[in-house]
């Protein structure tokens, strides 16, 4: 085997579908050295992978260097995890990604410790794993390429997934062999209403590249997708109802505040109050008002007229005051945080509208709601209810791409080796690795799951191996 044929990496998922997200990567060089590390280490949000959170599938001692995507808890949730167990590498993200952490991983771990307190067992990290993570931080630049090791360099790309996303493209290089390109794209978007997405530079488009894609919504196109929020808003409103809508803290809160706003500049809502509740919420709103985020000039002005903030002060009113309003409330899935206080008070009201606006995982109370028949009971935070609300749910706001803006964006690179499809439930990732083949130029389609990886080299798929992850 010629020197240049001995580099090579493996890739692997810790993660079977969506949440949990953390692509595990082995680099092998000619001299026998060998670097390891982690893209995202996120918690799994599905109930049939709970069990999964409690432990990592490899020796965190040994990873070199850990790589965000973004700051979205079934990507980062699982960090401090990572430190008490032994790394102590360093953990690069964008300048952005960096200012939101502290609070993303401050929020969880509280979240875990109530849960692990229910429940009598002991929580999967303290506070202080919280601070030794934020310790190992290192901001890094859009556009800008960085020197983690002698061999491989790595440049965040700005992603419109969410504020501070990024497309990390990994260059490993060894003297004498040709570099191997990879291109995780985390959970990616094409725009984002908050700020401008750039496109891909072109001295990146040139580069023989294998790509480690999302799938999320791999099974539909941006065409099929049906703009109700605001029709399900004005109907309810008309009809004296109380509104609610779950949302997530980061993007989906501000997102769904500013389209209220935009409802009632164009006179379609007038004097209904509006309430926002949850900690996280509201303090990355401030982050979105105070700090520089990068945000459009235009987009700075996003908080809608009668907005009240809630805090344990004015709950109960936001609560049982029986005049109509328009509650946004954490967590998105409506499986923690207030969103269940709120969801117990109302779900029995023939008036009212709950209406979900992002993924709904199977275990979460957001799927439990959408599944259960008006007039069935169902269980939230241990009380039986009737359901009576009307339940919506609209993919309009989704942060990911579909199927035909994520093959657009394979479609721009001029190398495309392998395309590795990733972040998906197992039909999604069938679905679309087949469509990749069919209408890209991409050479080669693999598709990542726990119980594989994928050996590269610098000219693209040498073979596929176990992981023997349990």
């Amino acid at each position: 085997m010629g020197k240049k044929e001995r580099l090579f990496v493996d890739i692997m998922s810790v993660h079977s579908e969506v949440t949990g997200s953390c692509n595990l990567a082995v680099i092998k060089f000619p001299d026998g050295s060998t670097t390891k590390f982690i893209v995202d280490c996120g918690l799994f949000q599905e109930r049939e992978y709970e069990e999964y959170n409690s432990s990592l599938p490899f020796d965190a001692e040994n990873i070199d260097f850990c790589l965000v995507t973004h700051n979205h808890v079934d990507h980062i949730g699982r960090l401090p995890l990572l430190i008490k167990n032994g790394f102590y590498g360093t953990i690069y993200a964008t300048d952005t990604t960096c200012k939101l952490l502290p609070l993303a991983l401050g929020d969880t771990h509280k979240i875990l410790a109530e849960i692990a307190k229910s429940k009598a067992k002991k929580c999967l990290y303290s506070e202080a794993d919280v601070a030794n993570t934020l310790n190992l931080l290192k901001s890094c630049e859009f556009d800008k390429t960085i020197q983690v090791t002698e061999n491989v360099k790595v440049t965040f790309l700005r992603n419109g997934h969410l504020i501070g996303a990024a497309l990390i493209l990994v260059q490993i290089n060894y003297s004498g062999c040709e570099d191997i390109n990879l291109l995780f794209t985390g959970d990616y978007n094409n725009k984002n209403m908050f700020f401008d997405v750039p496109p891909v530079p072109d001295w990146v488009l040139e580069l023989p590249l294998t790509i480690i894609q999302e799938s999320t919504y791999g099974n539909m196109n941006s065409s099929e997708m049906t703009k109700v929020f605001r029709n399900n808003i004005l109907k309810h409103v008309e009809e004296g109802g109380t509104i609610i809508v779950p949302v997530f803290s980061l993007g989906r809160s501000q997102e769904i505040l500013y389209e209220i706003k935009t409802m009632q500049d164009e006179g379609m809502i007038e004097d209904i109050p509006v309430y926002l509740d949850g900690n996280l919420a509201i303090r990355y709103t401030n982050l979105y008002i105070k700090e520089e985020l990068g945000l459009k000039e235009e987009m700075k002005e996003f908080l809608p007229k009668n907005l009240t903030i809630v805090d344990k002060a004015n709950r109960s009113e936001a609560l049982t005051d029986k005049k109509q309003k328009i509650i946004l409330t954490t967590s998105g899935m409506a499986s923690y945080g207030p969103a269940q206080c709120y969801i117990i008070e109302y779900v029995s009201n023939p008036k009212t509208l709950i209406h979900f606006t992002g993924y709904t995982a199977e275990g979460t109370l957001d799927r439990r709601l959408k599944d259960t028949e008006k007039g069935k009971t169902v269980l939230v935070g241990g009380v039986v209810v009737k359901k009576r609300a009307e339940v919506e749910y609209t993919t309009e706001f989704s942060a990911h791409a579909k199927a035909d803006e994520m093959i657009d964006f394979l479609n721009q690179f001029k190398n495309l080796r392998l395309v590795l499809v990733n972040h998906g439930n197992y039909d999604m990732k069938e679905i679309f690795a087949q469509r990749i083949l069919d209408e890209t130029e991409a050479k080669k389609v693999g598709i990542l799951g726990r119980d594989y990886l994928f050996r590269v080299n610098p000219y693209g798929l040498v073979k596929t191996m176990s992981t023997k992850f349990k």
